[in-house]
């Protein structure tokens, strides 16, 4: 049976909370008050019952040192994934809930630290999810019965517009960008390929004769330094390259070897986005009007150019590399709103063909001539 005893060592009374786990071990806990002592223990007889019992022995390692843990056991961390994660531990987690022990963090005192932090609302959903995936995998270590992270209020996510460059304003841009700089910004907004996924293709991954492009890798700065690594959500995936491009692109790769990076920076090395911006973006941008554009608003364009062509959501969520059908549409759903009149128009003539008593067939492009009397 659970009981609290109080003693007195040198004038200080102390409770011993003594308590026994389902296999039968005896387990005896400190309290400084009673009162602490006695909720303790209904805690543990309440757990027991509901079956959710954990040895509060296994709950003693602090956050910081099981988030160590936790950084260190994840096999399929990209670089710069890893990177992000490290770096959200040492600024956040660590400050506030480092030496606190797993089994003494609680819901709330969750809610008011993420609803405290000055940040931007995207970042602290960041902070949030990595404090989340350190206790869930507490709790899949028989560490804690529940996630204390989970269910919180997080805020909301104001989304950015969108800018969407048409045709002539590429190509305005591109010129605006300089020889070195041309070719660069029109592949971009024509694939819409991420940054690190362009700066990491090889002249190799380009096929001219099916006019495709392989984005297996990506490149990006970790701690400084360029690393190559998987792409964004660790798949391969054919990219189109419109007939215009597959032109310029032989020029600009001929007498190349296959491993040579199709797009580099000075000296052959990594291209990087800020140099882009820095040397020519920034200023032609703002000569043509399109102040503050960034590299990543190219892939936007993309994606926009895609749909007004009448690519339908599973090519462009291809050619973007989304994880789902659903992220496309959450991203650039509005854009898919100008085909309605094509749809209409086509059901139109379904039905015109229908009454006619003429009805074509999908699978062969033949047409079944049925009379009106026809039984």
């Amino acid at each position: 049976m659970a009981s609290a005893e109080k003693r007195v060592r040198n004038g200080r009374a102390r409770w011993y909370a003594r308590y026994r786990t389902p296999d039968g071990q005896q387990r005896t806990r400190t309290f400084a008050r009673k009162v602490d002592a006695d909720h303790f223990l209904v805690e543990i007889e309440a757990s027991k019952q509901r079956g959710s019992f954990v040895d509060p022995r296994r709950a003693s390692p602090t956050v910081g040192d099981w988030a160590d843990d936790w950084l260190a056991a994840q096999a399929d961390l990209s670089p710069t994934t890893r990177n992000r994660y490290e770096g959200i531990i040492t600024r956040h987690i660590r400050p506030r809930w480092g030496r606190v022990r797993l089994g003494e963090v609680t819901h709330a005192q969750v809610q008011r630290w993420l609803t405290g932090l000055h940040l931007a609302p995207a970042s602290v959903r960041k902070v949030h999810r990595v404090l989340s995936m350190v206790l869930a995998y507490a709790v899949l270590d028989g560490r804690l019965a529940v996630n204390p992270a989970a269910g919180v209020s997080l805020p909301r996510v104001q989304a950015a517009d969108k800018r969407f460059l048409n045709h002539r304003q590429v190509h305005e841009l591109a010129d605006a960008c300089g020889k070195e700089y041309r070719l660069l910004v029109l592949f971009l907004a024509y694939t819409g390929l991420r940054w690190g996924e362009m700066a990491a293709l090889r002249v190799g991954r380009v096929d001219f004769l099916r006019r495709r492009v392989l984005v297996s890798e990506s490149v990006t700065p970790v701690k400084g330094v360029m690393t190559f690594g998987p792409t964004k959500g660790h798949e391969r995936r054919e990219v189109p390259l419109p007939r215009f491009l597959v032109g310029e692109l032989a020029v600009h790769v001929a007498g190349r070897s296959p491993d040579e990076l199709l797009f580099t920076g000075e000296r052959g090395a990594v291209m990087r986005s800020q140099t882009f911006q820095r040397a020519a973006l920034t200023r032609t941008a703002e000569a043509l009007k399109i102040p503050g554009f960034h590299p990543h608003e190219l892939r936007h364009t993309a994606a926009s150019l895609a749909i007004a062509s009448g690519a339908d959501v599973k090519v462009v969520q291809q050619m973007l590399g989304h994880k789902s059908a659903t992220m496309t549409l959450d991203l650039y759903g509005h854009l898919f709103g100008d085909r309605l009149d094509v749809v209409a128009d086509a059901m139109d003539s379904a039905r015109a063909s229908a009454l006619s008593g003429v009805y074509p067939l999908c699978t062969t492009g033949e047409v079944i001539e049925l009379r009106r009397d026809a039984k």
